[in-house]
């Protein structure tokens, strides 16, 4: 955490360029119809301390992420890139946003002059590998669009992007020995070469394939490269030696386009992808990107942006909210990713292309993270994309059995816990989706939970997964399984499956076994019931403990589904108010050995990992609505601001930024599936939402400040209105929310809650 000191002068300084850079926020520029939000959007934001955000060009849902991959490796390198870093390896077309383990960097292409080893090198000597230093003075990014120059040769590069091209503009100094590489060896982290492939088409074409193995275990692209000017020569390499003639196949290719250039010549490079074949990669290029106008091609993508960007159109009398504010939004539209080609070409989870889909197949699905908000945030403003994202997972589930836990490039990596997909499955279903097959939802989601895999079994014969049957992490499993089973619950009731209903509803309040009254936390249980001995409730051991990420004081609390239960294990809503309260202030050691992604600790409260994300809105429920208030505020001023350690944990793959996207318009969804979202303390005066059928949903915030943070009334459409949340249903039928806000508590509203 920064000093108070720091931020006041970073907020004045960035207060003096913001004068220059931005418009007033109550004098919008105006492109026709659209509002210019993405001059409010910095992508930088998330890329300091272990934010992990993707950084380059890209357009809203594409399966093209181009930009800078860092010579470092590591944690904070998850994306490729980190604001601390100087170096550049190349620039790859596909990179990761915000989790916490590294893949893709796929199809690397770096400009450069002289002779270079096509090797990653080492820091210590600059010419020992391709990499080159850089300078962040000569670094621009915004939505669509990045720039940088290339110190060691010299060279300007410019990047953009459509859905499935890449678009480059590299502009050389004079030089006889000017290249470009293409570089099938290097990913991102995990990711390892299986094969790469290269060939020259004619004098201006490039085409290929990378085969890697990683975090997503058989990964496969296909590109074709087009160079707007003809070759002079074509050289293809592995690590150890050049190769004859113009094609290689190899673990760790490589290919060099040769140049001859004059001084501040551009050559532009369009480089399509496809999942499917080369012939597909082809095909995208001539619908996406078939001439050579790089600076249209940009202002392309910043209209993409803004029409995304432009579904939350907020007014706020401070600047710095509406760049974290829109900086969020624009966090939370790189991924899902549309894995499909133009003709909806797709590759599966079984491994087979599939021809022309009847959806459009989705890929990168961070789901334990962002079932709790970016979901629940899509089925507002995305309704166009729902349908197509259900049908990808009904697709996934029956392509490998089940539905997709952590789902990259057609591969199930199975990473984290739960079946996060079964609630965002169930919370179309219950919010009134219905372009997929209802009873096959209900079918994949009964079956994914019904495995023996990953704790289900133990579940299953003992009602909980006990931690001494070699299930590591097995408490925190089970609690999102019983998430997930009250989402399947949820939709039996609904589809009128009484004996599912009563089954699932009974597995939902598994978590109550694990609840010790002595010491009111839950805890570790035997296969004879009996609690793990020793116990410290702020001690978390890293990937080997009861709990995943976290320690007895986060998993607690996570019961978003029955917090009435919750209450009563409790034994009275005192003792659970006070225990609540104590999260945000007890202090204790986490232990050497914990998991860095417990980070953003108010207390024991940790906002920088998604297992506490819900917790500051249970206090609606019990009545005290003003405490929510509170502390929504406190993190939304501390743990989110504009510069680039602006988050306080991993993005996510948009998640954190849902969360911030979501409270910052007054509400945010607890319960997994239905859509009853809870109010919290608007911090924008006031916002219109685009939802369903062109219809809007305004918010507004009257006499709102930051010290009045409070609600004191609430309408609905012009009528009183005293429910602590407000539904799906209402938001998806357009209307006006208003809030009338002050300074102290109210002595009325917020006051009943339902427990």
């Amino acid at each position: 955490m920064r000093s108070n000191f720091n931020r006041i002068a970073k907020t004045i300084c960035l207060g003096i360029i913001s004068g220059a850079l931005f418009y007033s926020c109550n004098e919008p520029e105006k492109d026709s119809e659209l509002i210019n939000l993405t001059q409010y959007v910095d992508p930088y934001i998330g890329t300091g301390d272990h934010g992990h955000v993707f950084v380059g060009a890209d357009v809203p849902f594409g399966l093209v992420q181009l930009g800078p991959t860092n010579f470092s490796q590591g944690w904070d390198w998850c994306s490729g890139y980190h604001i601390t870093d100087s170096t550049i390896i190349g620039f790859g077309h596909m990179h990761l946003s915000g989790t916490g383990i590294g893949d893709l960097g796929d199809i690397g292409f770096m400009p450069a002059t002289g002779d270079v080893k096509l090797t990653r090198g080492n820091l210590k000597d600059p010419k020992s590998g391709i990499y080159s230093l850089f300078r962040r003075e000569t670094e621009k990014v915004k939505p669509g669009y990045y720039a940088v120059h290339l110190d060691r040769f010299n060279v300007d590069v410019e990047l953009t992007a459509t859905k499935r091209v890449g678009f480059h503009k590299y502009t050389f100094p004079q030089s006889d020995s000017s290249k470009i590489i293409i570089d099938l060896q290097h990913g991102i982290g995990w990711d390892a070469p299986v094969e790469g492939y290269l060939t020259q088409e004619n004098d201006s074409v490039i085409s290929g394939y990378r085969y890697s193995k990683g975090w997503a275990n058989d990964q496969k692209v296909f590109f074709t490269a087009v160079f707007s000017k003809p070759m002079k020569g074509f050289v293809v390499s592995d690590t150890t030696a050049v190769q004859e003639g113009n094609t290689i196949k190899a673990t760790r290719a490589y290919g060099q386009v040769l140049f001859d250039t004059k001084d501040k010549e551009n050559i532009f490079v369009k480089v399509a992808l496809s999942p499917v074949s080369i012939d597909n990669a082809k095909l995208n290029m001539q619908a996406e990107l078939s001439g050579w106008d790089f600076e249209k091609t940009v202002a392309d993508a910043d209209k993409a942006w803004n029409e995304e960007l432009n579904k939350i159109i907020i007014t706020t009398d401070n600047e710095q909210t509406k760049r974290t504010f829109y900086t969020a939004l624009y966090h939370t539209m790189i991924a899902p990713s549309e894995f499909c080609d133009v003709n909806n070409d797709y590759r599966g989870s079984d491994g087979q292309m599939h021809e022309k889909g009847a959806f459009k197949n989705y890929t990168t699905f961070s789901l334990w993270d962002t079932y709790r908000a970016a979901h629940p945030l899509m089925s507002i403003i995305h309704p166009e994309k729902m349908n197509d994202i259900v049908n990808t997972m009904l697709t996934i589930y029956k392509q490998q059995g089940k539905l997709p836990v952590w789902h990259l490039m057609g591969c199930e990596t199975d990473c984290m816990v739960g079946n996060p997909g079964i609630s965002v499955v169930a919370d179309a279903i219950m919010k009134g989706y219905d372009g997929f097959d209802k009873e096959l939802a209900f079918e994949a989601m009964k079956n994914s939970a019904m495995l023996d895999e990953r704790g289900l079994k133990y579940l299953k014969e003992y009602g909980y997964i006990p931690y001494d049957k070699g299930e590591s992490e097995g408490l925190s499993k089970c609690m999102e399984y019983a998430i997930a089973d009250w989402s399947i619950a949820q939709v039996a009731q609904k589809m009128g499956k009484t004996e599912d209903y009563d089954y699932f509803l009974k597995r939902s309040k598994s978590y109550t076994h694990y609840f010790d009254k002595s010491v009111g936390f839950m805890r570790g249980l035997s296969s004879d019931g009996k609690f793990r001995t020793p116990f410290n409730p702020f001690e978390s051991v890293h990937r080997d403990n009861d709990y995943t990420e976290g320690n007895a004081w986060q998993y607690t609390w996570l019961v978003p589904h029955d917090l009435k239960g919750l209450v009563d294990l409790f034994g009275s809503k005192e003792t659970f108010v006070q225990k609540l309260d104590s999260l945000f202030v007890v202090e204790g050691s986490l232990g050497e050995h914990a998991s860095p992604d417990i980070s953003g600790l108010i207390g024991q409260y940790a906002h920088g990992n998604e297992p506490s994300h819900h917790i500051l809105y249970i206090y609606p429920y019990i009545g005290q609505s003003w405490k929510t208030a509170d502390k929504v505020r406190q993190v939304m001023s501390e743990l989110y601001h504009d510069q680039p350690a602006g988050l306080s944990g991993n993005e996510d793959v948009g998640q954190m930024s849902a969360w911030y996207v979501l409270s910052a318009l007054g509400f945010y969804q607890v319960e997994p599936a239905g859509g009853k979202y809870i109010f919290g303390s608007p911090v924008i005066n006031e916002a219109t939402v685009k939802v369903k059928d062109g219809k809007t949903f305004r918010i507004v915030a009257k006499d709102n400040s930051v010290a009045n943070k409070y609600i004191q009334s609430v309408t609905l459409n012009g009528k009183d209105y005293d429910k602590f949340y407000i539904d799906f249903k209402d938001i998806e039928a357009g209307g006006t929310l208003e809030f009338v806000m002050g300074d102290k508590p109210s002595e009325t509203w917020g006051t009943k809650g339902e427990i």
